[in-house]
């Protein structure tokens, strides 16, 4: 099973015909930009469409404190992604109140997992919306 890096380079390496079909779900690569290195950082997340936006969840596996990713895109929110061999900009923003539910309901039928996630920290797990930018 790819994870991680390998998951990463596998993924670029292929246009995604390694790496995108992932554990009978489906995940693109984030790329953000550190908010103290500047430098790129490329994740490997599941995801699911909603219209023409991708919807990612930052789960960091229930942990209490929110994964590097979601920091990095709070302090700038202009992303790379990539899914499959289609590579774009997107602007990324945290579900407001009234758009959470349904996106969860979709990311949940996704990855089921993210309920428990949510019941093993105190922390509002964000979900977060990339916009492409054509």
């Amino acid at each position: 099973m790819l994870y991680g890096k390998e998951h990463v380079q596998r993924y670029q390496q292929t246009d995604g015909a390694e790496g995108h079909d992932w554990n009978d779900t489906t995940v693109l690569l984030l790329t953000t930009k550190g908010r103290r290195s500047g430098r790129p950082y490329t994740t490997p997340l599941i995801y699911q469409r909603h219209g023409d936006a991708y919807v990612v969840v930052a789960s960091k596996g229930g942990d209490p404190e929110h994964p590097d990713w979601y920091k990095n895109l709070q302090a700038s929110p202009e992303v790379e992604v990539q899914v499959k061999g289609d590579r774009f900009t997107a602007v990324a923003h945290t579900a407001i109140a009234e758009e959470k539910p349904e996106l969860w309901r979709l990311m949940t039928r996704a990855w089921p997992q993210y309920d428990d996630y949510q019941t093993q920290t105190d922390r509002e797990i964000p979900v977060v919306v990339l916009q492409p930018v054509r």
